[in-house]
C-alpha cells in the first residue's frame, strides 16, 4: 500500500546464507527489507529491540542436529515466538577465485555444521587441506574474496554474492539433508490453528528426581500429542540442571495440547511457550480416538451435566 513501510526481517548473515535464501523463500519477506546480523543472538536481539519485526534464523538440521546456539537463545531472555517455519534442502559447493583450480587448494573455510556435512568428501578429494572455522558459509564465502581463503564450502547464492565460482559442485556427504529455520518475532496471538501445525515449548523442571522426564512425557502421551523432537539443553544453574526443548504436532489451541501444556505447566518450575505456528512440511495432525476437540467437549459437557445433578 502506498505511504506504508516496508517490513523489515533479520536473517543470520553476512548475505549469501543458506539463511537468506531460506528467507526469500517466504511470502511476508518478499516485499520486505531483509537485514543481516553477524550471529544468530544478534538477529534475535534485533527482533527484541524493535530494529526489525522479525527475524529468521536456523534451528536444527537433518544431519547434524539442532542448533544450540538457537535453543539456547529462545530459551533464555526476553520471551519471543515463533510465527513459521522453512525446511531448506541444503546443497554445498566448494567456491573459489576464478582461476583457482582444485590443486591449489590448501586452506578451507566453511561453518562447523556445513563441515560436518562434508567431512567424507573433504577427506576423499582433499585430504592434505586444513579447514578453518567460519561464522557462516557466507562469511567463508567472503573470506575467500578477500584472499584470506583458497576455498569455501558454501551455497550456490553466495558465489553470486562474493564473485567466486564452483571449484567442485555438491560436495555434500549426504544428498537429503535439510535445514530447518524458524521465524521468531515478539509475542502475539498465534495464528488460528490449519490442521497442519507444529508447538514449541521449553520446559523447566521442578527439580531432579526419578521419572522427572518421564512425568514430562506423560502429558503428552496421555492426551494422544506426538512429539517431533524433545533435547536436554544445560541451564547454566550448575551440573545436572536441564531445560527441555519440545516441539509437538498441533496448536495450542487444540484441546490435547492445551490440556497437555496446562499440565506441564503447573508440573515444571517454568514452561516458556515458544508459538503455534503451520508445519512447513503441511503435515495434518490425526487424532487418536478420544482426544479430538469434539471429544474434549463432549466429556467436558458429560462432566457438567454430573455436577448440574442432570
Amino acid at each position: 500500500m502506498p505511504g506504508v513501510p516496508p517490513a523489515r526481517f533479520g536473517y543470520l548473515g553476512p548475505p549469501g546464507t543458506f539463511c537468506e535464501a531460506a528467507l526469500r523463500t517466504l511470502p511476508v519477506a518478499a516485499r520486505g527489507e531483509l537485514e543481516p546480523y553477524v550471529s544468530v543472538p544478534d538477529a534475535l536481539d534485533a527482533v527484541r529491540r524493535g530494529d526489525v519485526g522479525a527475524a529468521l534464523v536456523p534451528f536444527e538440521n537433518s544431519v547434524e542436529g539442532s542448533v544450540s546456539t538457537t535453543l539456547d537463545e529462545l530459551a533464555t531472555g526476553e520471551p519471543l515466538h515463533v510465527t513459521a517455519e522453512v525446511l531448506l534442502p541444503v546443497t554445498f559447493d566448494l567456491l573459489v577465485r576464478p582461476g583457482v583450480s582444485l590443486a591449489d587448494v590448501r586452506r578451507v573455510a566453511t561453518h562447523p555444521h556445513a563441515e560436518a556435512q562434508c567431512r567424507g568428501w573433504l577427506r576423499a578429494t582433499l585430504p592434505d587441506a586444513v579447514v578453518h572455522p567460519a561464522a557462516s558459509t557466507a562469511d567463508a564465502a567472503a573470506g575467500v574474496e578477500a584472499g584470506t581463503y583458497d576455498a569455501a564450502i558454501a551455497s550456490p547464492l553466495a558465489a553470486e554474492r562474493y564473485g567466486l565460482v564452483a571449484a567442485a559442485r555438491s560436495v555434500g556427504d549426504n544428498a537429503s539433508a535439510v535445514t530447518r529455520f524458524v521465524l521468531a518475532a515478539r509475542p502475539a496471538a498465534p495464528a488460528p490453528p490449519t490442521g497442519a501445525d507444529r508447538t514449541t515449548v521449553v520446559a523447566f523442571i521442578a527439580d531432579d528426581h526419578p521419572g522427572a522426564l518421564l512425568e514430562l512425557l506423560t502429558e503428552f502421551a496421555v492426551r494422544g500429542v506426538n512429539l517431533t523432537r524433545i533435547e536436554s539443553r544445560p541451564t547454566g544453574a550448575g551440573l545436572g540442571r536441564y531445560c527441555f526443548s519440545i516441539d509437538c504436532e498441533g496448536h495450542v489451541a487444540d484441546a490435547r495440547v492445551g490440556e497437555a501444556l496446562s499440565a506441564l505447566r503447573r508440573a515444571c518450575a517454568d514452561l516458556r511457550f515458544l508459538g503455534s505456528y503451520p508445519r512447513a512440511d503441511g503435515a495434518t495432525t490425526n487424532p487418536p480416538r478420544g482426544v479430538s476437540d469434539a471429544a474434549f467437549r463432549d466429556a467436558a459437557a458429560w462432566l457438567a451435566a454430573i455436577r448440574d445433578g442432570r
